[in-house]
């Protein structure tokens, strides 16, 4: 089951596509952090998702808010992808232990080895204060994001 609505974010330390260390609890008291889970870099609706937020990143990454984006994929893949898809916010590798992030916020299919395509967006505290998950065919609404985070 996902984290829900109230829930503390459960902390992590994962490497960016350029292999630095990012903890979500470095943006603690200072950002809204828009946690973004996605099966696998180089697919369809993926690559559709993660470029219409490149394409409104100010709404995204600025003074109050940082995006970071988690899939399965290793560090040496989202660096690829990053580059080919001129994706300048972090994205974060759940290689190994394989899926162990995604685990802890209820978002892996077993079944399929990878994360479904859950969000939370999580406050300066560290409460997740909005949430979705779709499964893996169906893309998100970026335009949720924003209401969401508008009531921060």
């Amino acid at each position: 089951m996902a984290i829900q609505v109230g829930d503390k974010a459960p902390d992590f330390e994962l490497k960016d596509n350029h292999g630095r260390t990012v903890k979500l609890s470095d943006f603690r008291g200072d950002k809204n952090v828009v946690l973004l889970f996605y099966p696998f870099a180089f697919t369809g609706v993926c690559t559709g998702e993660l470029c219409e937020l490149r394409d409104n990143l100010p709404a995204f990454v600025n003074d109050d808010t940082q995006l970071l984006a988690v899939s399965n994929d290793s560090i040496h893949t989202l660096r690829v992808f990053a580059e080919q898809e001129g994706l300048e916010y972090p994205l974060l590798s759940d290689f190994w232990p394989h899926g162990n992030i995604s685990r802890a916020y209820g978002v892996f299919a077993e079944d399929k080895g990878c994360a479904v395509r859950g969000t939370f967006i999580i406050d300066k505290e560290g409460v997740v204060r909005w949430t979705v998950v779709n499964d893996l065919p169906h893309a998100r609404d970026l335009n949720e994001y924003v209401k969401a985070l508008d009531t921060l």
